[in-house]
């Protein structure tokens, strides 16, 4: 038997192919078949009535799956908060299925969590939405449920108190999230004072009262204007039975409401950049406002929206991640409301590229109105669109959610039915037009969240450019610059010191941290112990002179297994480091040299062994500068906002409470109010985690 060598092989193989190739070329198709003809997309019937208190009913049948859904809508989203009162409607919504009718919360629950179903309530700008969702054997308790929340909740007093307290966390982890800045950043310059700029801060929840929910209840909650919709396994005589008997009792009209303030018109683009100390990448939104829902263009406008940005296979997507490598994504969208809706385009890049990254966002957005569209692309994502739509139109709740979201809109009643014919029929050229009065790159507002202090100079060549911080207050320039001169303390009053915290995750003990100050001949050791379960173990060593001059850090442990750790060296004014730290994208290898460290910089890591030795009171403020263990010079602010008890072996401890900014994520310290100013716990903001002192 022959055996064939390796060079053999790959001849008979070319040879081969060499044969084929003719032939598969003069099979194969060398561009895509043309698209089928357009195929109406087949709805199942629906039926419509409006019930005599004005309550709107829309019922869509169908016997696909033994389920019901109910979901009523009412002109009573965010834009109904009265002024200073923003998230009451978000409040409200929170609280109707807290307890309703007879039964409380854990009541509700239990009934309909019994039968396998689900009932919930949330607002948007425009509508409040509260749905159940049922096997249809069990349709009387939807109804029944639905009917409790909506016309007889109880709002609780201590629910109030807890979803109260709930909101305000989540506000305040916000403040750590650069993606939630932007987009209440954006919303508030875009919209400008409009309810739709408007967004609940702890200032707006902290002040609602349980008396302004029940009258925000009674003034809003009212059939005339809501929408009843009810899809699945029922006929519409049946579903209107339900209704009648759920809702006949129901009576009123909601108040008009107060006459908006206008929308700005921009005539030029500006940049907010938005202050976040220590952000290694830079989120951006770009975008404007465009028009109502019911314009027409609206469907042009889908279509030039889906080649910039929308998907992975769009321009922008293209560009920035695929031929830049600056992003891991880019995108753009739009938004309709009832009132003017708003285009936006967002990235998140690396602080190298922002410039760079924001300026091709820009071109590509003026590119959409001023270059035709190939008619490659066009056709490709014209074919995408139209295609997807039968999609999302499978069930009967998917076409209840369609027609009800259009007739909410004020669209036209065939507006689902004929939704695929018409998106078909824009041509490029129209879309072209669309991208033009809807995409307008030289009159958009920018947000952009990030460190100012590596941003500012690259960004401001750009556009005007405004920094603020996270809560929108201005930043001045000056500060954005570490200078030297350290916190004031007396470094001749340090003493040797040694704490212990217990780890608690929501009330439980899962670790401890454990720490001691010693001197030596000529100056401080500071070492820390922690540990968290099997989740973290961590020790730190850091050094420094009896002038509090840093020497060395090194800090080592593991997060979920994987190793982690940093070492620093302090000399003749600079800093260099090298380690493994966590990131966003997991662990992530950090080295930097001869950064510049102003004198009085302390490491981020004995920010904690100073603050006994400030000046506390009640309107106290201290900034702390810091190195960080990526390498970044940043300030850290310590602000008094209150005065609370903290429990400490039993006992209440009278301690002010400290607002921490100017790191990754906001904390909040409790630090006693006697001359000994012990630190006697610390919790970051929105997680359910905290370290207390233990002795």
């Amino acid at each position: 038997m022959r055996v064939l060598r390796p060079l053999a092989v790959v001849a008979s193989a070319a040879a081969v192919l060499s044969l084929w190739s003719p032939i598969a070329e003069a099979q194969g198709p060398t561009r895509p078949p043309a698209p089928m003809p357009l195929t109406p997309a087949q709805f199942p019937p629906f039926a419509e009535a409006t019930l005599p208190n004005g309550l709107r009913l829309l019922v869509v049948p169908s016997t696909k799956q033994p389920v019901l859904s109910v979901t009523l809508a009412l002109p009573a989203g965010n834009t109904y908060d009265p002024t200073g009162r923003s998230g009451l409607a978000e409040l409200m919504a929170g609280l109707l299925t807290k307890g309703a009718g007879t039964r409380s919360a854990d009541e509700i629950s239990a009934a309909i969590e019994g039968v396998g179903g689900s009932i919930g309530a949330s607002a948007g700008a425009d509508f409040l939405t509260v749905s159940s969702t049922v096997l249809v054997n069990d349709r009387e308790l939807a109804f029944d449920l639905l009917a409790d929340v909506v016309l007889r909740p109880t709002f609780p007093a201590t629910e109030v108190d807890l979803l109260r307290k709930q909101t305000l966390s989540g506000l305040a982890l916000q403040k750590s999230q650069p993606g939630a800045i932007a987009s209440r950043a954006f919303a508030r310059g875009l919209y400008g004072e409009h309810p739709y700029g408007r967004s609940a801060d702890e200032g707006s929840v902290g002040a609602i009262t349980r008396e302004e929910i029940v009258a925000f209840h009674a003034q809003r909650m009212r059939p005339a204007g809501a929408l009843l919709v009810v899809a699945g396994a029922i006929d519409a005589a049946e579903a209107r039975r339900l209704a009648e008997r759920a809702f006949g009792g129901w009576t009123g009209t909601a108040p008009a409401a107060a006459a908006a303030r206008a929308i700005p018109q921009r005539t030029r683009t500006e940049i907010l950049l938005v202050h976040r100390p220590g952000s290694v990448q830079a989120n951006i939104v770009a975008g404007n406002t465009t028009w109502l829902p019911s314009d027409t263009r609206g469907y042009a406008l889908a279509l030039a929206n889906e080649v910039l940005g929308g998907g992975s296979d769009s321009r922008l997507f293209d560009i920035l991640r695929e031929q830049k490598g600056w992003t891991y994504g880019a995108y753009s969208s739009v938004s309709r409301r009832r009132g003017i809706g708003s285009f936006s385009a967002t990235a998140e890049v690396r602080n190298a590229v922002a410039d760079s990254a924001l300026r091709e966002l820009l071109v590509q957005m003026r590119r959409m109105g001023a270059e035709p569209m190939t008619e490659v692309e066009f056709d490709r994502k014209k074919q995408t669109l139209v295609g997807r739509f039968p999609l999302q139109v499978e069930t009967a709740d998917a076409v209840a959610s369609q027609v009800a979201n259009a007739r909410l809109l004020g669209l036209p009643t065939d507006y689902v039915q004929t939704y695929r014919q018409r998106l078909a029929a824009v041509t490029a050229v129209q879309a072209q037009a669309a991208a033009r009065a809807a995409i307008r790159a030289d009159a958009t507002y920018i947000v952009v969240v990030g460190d100012a202090t590596a941003l500012r100079e690259t960004l401001a060549p750009i556009a005007p450019l405004t920094i603020v911080d996270v809560d929108g207050r201005p930043v001045d320039v000056a500060a954005l610059t570490v200078r030297a001169g350290g916190p004031a303390i007396d470094a001749s009053k340090l003493v040797p010191a040694s704490d212990s915290f217990a780890v608690l995750v929501q009330g439980q003990v899962f670790g401890y941290q454990a720490s001691t100050l010693t001197r030596s001949d000529d100056g401080w050791t500071y070492t820390e112990r922690s540990q968290l379960a099997t989740i973290i173990q961590q020790t730190t060593t850091a050094t420094f002179g009896a002038d509090l001059t840093m020497r060395r850090v090194e800090q080592s442990g593991r997060l979920q297994g994987q190793e982690m750790g940093v070492r620093i060296t302090y000399a003749g004014g600079k800093a260099s480091g090298e380690g493994q730290v966590p990131g966003a994208q997991g662990m992530e290898p950090v080295r930097f040299a001869d950064v510049a460290v102003p004198a009085g910089v302390v490491d981020e890591n004995i920010a904690s062994v100073l603050l006994p030795y400030l000046a506390w009171a009640p309107d106290a403020r201290h900034t702390i500068n810091v190195l960080t263990s990526k390498g970044a010079v940043q300030p850290r602010t310590y602000a008094v906002t209150g005065e609370e008890a903290v429990t400490i072996a039993g006992a209440p401890v009278p301690a002010f409470k400290v607002s921490v900014s100017g790191g990754e994520a906001p904390v909040v310290m409790w630090i006693e109010k006697v001359a000994s100013h012990r630190v006697l716990k610390i919790g970051p903001v929105g997680q359910p985690i905290e370290f207390v002192r233990v002795r």
